[in-house]
């Protein structure tokens, strides 16, 4: 048996098994306050469904973009070591000059401001 399907059943076994005592262990025992929609004990005053401003998404989505920019750029310092290390560090810096020219142009178009 390999070393990769030796892993794969074992990392398989250990959350079957994680899983099983999950459910065996686990205290259920709901009551009529754990089962309401608030459990502070206060009732609800208005409605839940009010609208978000759009600047919480605009900041989501900078945030997811930068994120996935970090994740992308990771491998980079094992990226020099390819037989073409130029063209590597051409993309990447093309990537990141263009998110650099986009996060500018959102700030002086004013979509970080908070204030209106």
């Amino acid at each position: 048996m390999n070393m990769v399907m030796f892993m794969f059943l074992l990392s398989l076994a250990l959350s079957t098994l994680l899983t099983i005592l999950n459910l065996w262990l686990a205290q259920t025992n709901p009551d009529g306050e754990k089962l309401s929609p608030y459990e502070c004990g206060f009732d609800p005053l208005g409605t839940a469904r009010l609208p978000f401003s759009i600047r919480f998404f605009l900041v989501a989505i900078l945030f997811l973009l930068f994120d996935l920019e970090i994740a992308l750029l990771l491998p980079l310092p094992w990226a020099t070591q390819l037989s073409y290390p130029i063209m590597t560090m051409l993309w990447t810096s093309i990537i990141l000059s263009l998110l650099s020219l986009g996060l500018v142009y959102e700030w002086i178009q004013g979509g970080l401001e908070w204030a209106e």
